[in-house]
């Protein structure tokens, strides 16, 4: 008696018809493009299109009082830009507000998600603590400082009084004036930071300080051999993010100071705002806008190159 195997059945099954693998593949990438559509149609005239039209803006002497971009003028606006003296001080501004606000919010963000990732009652009120200021508007924010920030009964000025030391004018002295906004951008936006590093130190397995502790490791040996590697990643997305946010800063400044005393604190941003709207200078403005737009996607390239390195 011989055994013969039976075949497999080919062909679809009765009753399912059989759907080529070309037809379900083109179906999926119309299916894509329609979930796509209303993104990409927002995109384009809301990011994209501002975009084109300013920098056609850029080769024009344009102004917001007359119709129409303008007399054409080359890269006139742009050889203006670049020999202003006011353009650069404005950039020089932000870079310094800058490297004021950029290393605490990175290293005391990252001491305070440490200080409360150890806490093990009442995290939650931490929690809140450190990050509610990020929540408030930055006009009361604002409004809040400028009252701490008044010389001989502020809160600062009556903290100082007490300690003995001498107040500044926060805010009328050139050389207290970016300190000040510094400062209150470093308690109002601490929290964002503050929340990303929490995250990261939640990621890492608590075996790895369990098995360090075992082999005699201690905090020190564990911060620098189990923490800080393994919170690289975040630490360089952080860094980024508030290097990136710093250079975009306009509404605290403003609040504050309005670019002053004597313009020692106006940024790239309000600059822009003040030939644009205060000037009427649309054209140069957009011009100006432009060059801050390279200086910002140089910066952002420069992180994405280091990025694809590390990973």
């Amino acid at each position: 008696m011989s055994a013969t195997a039976a075949a497999p059945p080919t062909g679809a099954l009765p009753g399912v018809r059989d759907t080529p693998r070309g037809a379900g593949t083109i179906g999926q990438t119309r299916a894509g493009f329609g979930l796509l559509t209303p993104f990409l149609v927002l995109y384009l005239a809301f990011l994209i299109g501002p975009a084109l039209y300013g920098l056609l803006m850029s080769f024009f002497d344009g102004s917001s009082v007359r119709s129409g971009l303008g007399p054409f003028a080359g890269f006139g606006n742009y050889t203006e830009a670049l020999t202003s003296s006011d353009f650069w001080s404005s950039m020089w501004h932000t870079v310094l507000f800058t490297l004021l606000t950029t290393p605490p919010l990175v290293l005391v963000a990252l001491a305070l998600a440490m200080l409360t990732d150890r806490i093990r009652r009442g995290r939650w009120f931490f929690r809140l603590v450190f990050f509610a200021p990020y929540v408030m508007p930055v006009t009361c924010v604002g409004l809040v400082f400028t009252w701490m920030y008044v010389p001989q009964t502020g809160l600062f000025a009556t903290w100082l009084d007490a300690l003995g030391l001498p107040a500044p004018a926060w805010l009328a002295d050139p050389n207290w004036a970016m300190i000040a906004v510094a400062l209150m951008t470093v308690w109002w936006t601490i929290g964002f930071n503050f929340v990303l590093y929490l995250a990261g130190l939640q990621d890492i397995p608590r075996e790895l300080y369990e098995a360090a502790a075992v082999d005699g490791a201690g905090p020190g040996a564990q911060w620098r051999r189990i923490t800080v590697p393994l919170l690289s990643r975040t630490t360089a997305l952080v860094t980024m993010l508030q290097t990136i946010a710093s250079l975009k800063v306009f509404d605290q400044i403003y609040l504050l100071t309005v670019g002053g005393p004597n313009y020692s604190t106006r940024p790239v941003i309000e600059y822009i705002y003040d030939v644009g709207f205060t000037d009427f200078r649309t054209g140069y403005g957009a011009a100006a806008s432009m060059l801050y737009f390279v200086v910002i996607l140089a910066v952002s390239a420069v992180w994405f190159a280091i990025s694809r390195r590390r990973a």
